[in-house]
């Protein structure tokens, strides 16, 4: 996938596109690490790149059961598991959650094709508004952008804490990118 969104068609194209896109940066976040470097939490908090993609994944698929006006009682023991690996997991399960979750996200919005659908706002929590019984899908696509964003930008840290690597040489050396005067891909150190 290229560094930037291409053309969109239409709005939800748009959101879609955009929410891929996030999903693709944060992915870049793990890789070349290893099993060990992927659960390190070397910077201040307790956060690992592994940890935050896991959440991000479980925070889409959240939403999209809400969306989906399926039930999903909140379990605060899985709510803590999901910024970690736990023991036997591996990055490559989370992904392949994580594609699986990405795929019901563009499934369920194709199908909705509404963007203004109304999905109930959770009263139980102190920082959605009481005045408001309803957000639209369009509002969660736009949450899940700034969600994986934000949890991109955390990753980020973690990742150059662990060994260095930024965004764009991790980016040209997934993609294959040639070398250049000012960018040169991400190499593992030797």
């Amino acid at each position: 996938m290229p560094g930037q969104v291409g053309p969109i068609a239409n709005e939800q194209d748009g959101l879609l596109a955009y929410l891929a896109q996030m999903r693709y940066v944060l992915r870049l976040t793990a890789y070349g690490l290893t099993d060990e470097q992927v659960r390190a939490t070397p910077s201040a908090s307790s956060l690992s790149v592994g940890g935050l993609i896991k959440h991000v994944a479980a925070t889409e698929e959240s939403w999209m059961t809400i969306v989906r006006g399926e039930s999903q009682p909140i379990d605060y023991q899985a709510y803590e598991n999901n910024f970690r690996l736990v023991d036997g997991e591996t990055i490559d399960d989370v992904f392949k959650r994580y594609d699986r979750i990405a795929e019901a996200t563009e499934r369920t919005v194709v199908d909705i094709a509404d963007l203004d659908h109304p999905v109930p706002i959770d009263h139980s929590v102190p920082w959605n508004p009481a005045d408001r019984d309803f957000w639209s899908l369009r509002w969660v696509l736009l949450h899940l952008i700034q969600e994986t964003a934000r949890h991109s930008g955390h990753a980020d840290i973690v990742r150059e804490s662990v060994d260095g690597a930024t965004a764009y040489p991790l980016m040209a050396a997934a993609e294959g990118w040639p070398e250049t005067g000012w960018l040169k891909p991400w190499k593992p150190a030797v």
